[in-house]
């Protein structure tokens, strides 16, 4: 008892309470005012993603030059943990944490369609053809500049917890070697404020962008009379209780989870390939896209269209960069958690081989499928999404094309609610580990605090759904609170290869 009153006494009400005023007037300010909510955040948005929009092209490619140098120099043979340590997990139990934690449910909303979102746009014709180039830019835009962000912060964390063992588990921490005591001090504190809220941004950008298909599908299946918004209301507060339970049985409830994710997601991807009808198509196509995104990788990752002319990369390529850098909060610090024993180059070359790899199977299993219809004639995706502007109808649509519907639709569901669970329980650990002053390794958060964070992390999302936010509004959360967290980044990276290099220099001491 004496014990855990000194451990409550260690809790940061300021970095604790703060992000939760903030984010419930915001909530607040959605339910009142929508429209007039709505029309400020687009104004926000277009400010930070098209007249400083390079900011976030500059530092893709920047972290991932970083990551294949920090794998392949002498840092990379750095362990995370003590110089002789083994892997706590086995890599599929590992990948499967890394995996499932850093995606939640979007992957199988984008997967299904992305690339007729793509299709509509001149950037595509300017390219070539539909066939050619819209099932280039999903692979892309989830592959290895996204995964890059995840993993150099994730052993830049990992360092901190495993070889430093410090006992504050924050960005404001993660900064000290080049902030020094001032990471103690108000900058360090609005560090960690930035952090929390860019890490509630994110996960009400996930949760409002993928939920309404699962209330879809609810519809779909059961016929269900209320509104796609109620039920979507009612999926995140029963997704809710399912990553609160997970999260208060720890990692092992986590892990256990996110094998399960694993299961049903390949399950899937390998159900549509095989009993689809576009098996050649799926392996043919996807095979081509992914060359073609090797090929022209470069030019992928630097275009700025500034004259204008389609604005691909402000509608796209910057939104899925800052979508990602949100993200940062609470994903690489989790896999740089469940990292401890295995060298920088190990997490790093692992993570691209599971978290790319995998990405990247979804995205031609499940996209080329419905392109190859949309290819062979059999059915007009583009025309039913230009005249409905519904992408969870035309996911539906897509999904009903296939043999035994129902069954993939209830796989998919379960799938879809298995990623968000498994997500949101890492990310509400490492919320509620911030709420500590202080926190050694082996020590978990209070209960109360860690089910504070799982209720705050549900009030932006269902007040956004609420509003009824276009995708457009939902995208620009995520891009002005990306801003700041990328300059934090580019600091967090500093203070890791100057600690790692004095590391390495004092011969690992």
């Amino acid at each position: 008892m004496k014990q855990e009153r000194k451990k409550n006494n260690q809790i940061d009400w300021m970095i604790t309470l703060v992000p939760f005023i903030l984010i419930v007037g915001l909530a607040v300010y959605l339910f009142l005012f929508p429209e007039q909510a709505n029309k400020v955040i687009s104004q926000v948005r277009f400010f930070f993603g098209d007249t400083l929009g390079l900011y976030y092209l500059v530092i893709g490619v920047g972290i991932l030059v970083i990551s294949l140098f920090l794998s392949f120099s002498k840092y990379g043979d750095i362990v995370l943990g003590d110089p002789d340590e083994k892997p706590r997990y086995s890599f599929f139990t590992w990948g499967s944490m890394m995996f499932t934690c850093g995606l939640a449910a979007d992957i199988l909303f984008y997967s299904f369609a992305e690339w007729v979102m793509y299709a509509a746009n001149p950037h595509i014709a300017e390219m070539g053809s539909i066939t050619e180039w819209a099932g280039v830019f999903p692979l892309f835009h989830w592959s290895f500049i996204p995964w890059a962000f995840y993993l150099v912060l994730a052993v830049a964390f990992g360092f901190m917890l495993h070889v430093r063992k410090r006992n504050r588990q924050r960005y404001s921490e993660a900064c000290r070697p080049v902030l020094g005591k001032r990471a103690d001090g108000l900058l360090g504190r609005v560090i960690d404020l930035f952090a929390l809220f860019a890490l509630l941004a994110g996960t009400a950008t996930t949760f409002s962008v993928a939920t309404p298909l699962m209330a879809g599908i609810i519809v779909d299946l059961f016929g269900v009379a209320l509104s796609r918004t109620a039920v979507t209301i009612i999926i995140l507060l029963i997704t809710c209780a399912v990553y609160t339970y997970a999260v208060l049985h720890g990692f092992k409830g986590i892990s256990w989870l996110a094998k399960l994710c694993i299961y049903l997601f390949f399950g899937l991807l390998i159900i549509v390939l095989l009993i689809g009808g576009q098996g050649r198509f799926i392996i043919e196509n996807g095979f081509q896209s992914l060359g073609k995104m090797f090929q022209h990788f470069i030019e992928l990752s630097t275009y700025a269209d500034p004259t204008r002319a389609n604005n691909f990369p402000q509608d796209w390529t910057i939104y899925y960069w800052a979508y990602w850098m949100v993200w940062c909060i609470a994903a690489p610090f989790f896999i740089g958690n469940v990292s401890r024993g295995r060298t920088i180059k190990q997490t790093i070359l692992g993570g691209y081989i599971f978290g790319v790899g995998s990405t990247i199977v979804s995205f031609i299993v499940l996209g080329n499928y419905s392109l190859g219809l949309q290819t062979g004639g059999a059915a007009d995706f583009i025309a039913q999404y230009e005249a409905s502007g519904d992408l969870y109808d035309l996911i539906l649509n897509i999904i009903h094309t296939m043999p035994a519907s129902t069954f993939i639709l209830i796989l998919t569901m379960l799938c879809m609610i298995a990623f968000y669970a498994t997500s949101f329980d890492s990310i509400a650990y490492t919320a509620a580990c911030y709420s500590y002053k202080r926190l050694g390794e082996n020590e978990k958060p209070n209960a109360w605090i860690t089910l504070l964070w799982c209720i705050l992390l549900i009030a932006l999302p269902i007040a956004l759904v609420f509003s009824e936010s276009s995708m457009n509004n939902i995208q620009s959360v995520s891009i002005i609170s990306a801003f700041p967290i990328g300059i934090i980044m580019i600091l967090m990276i500093w203070s890791f290869m100057k600690d790692a290099g004095q590391y390495l220099k004092n011969g690992s001491k």
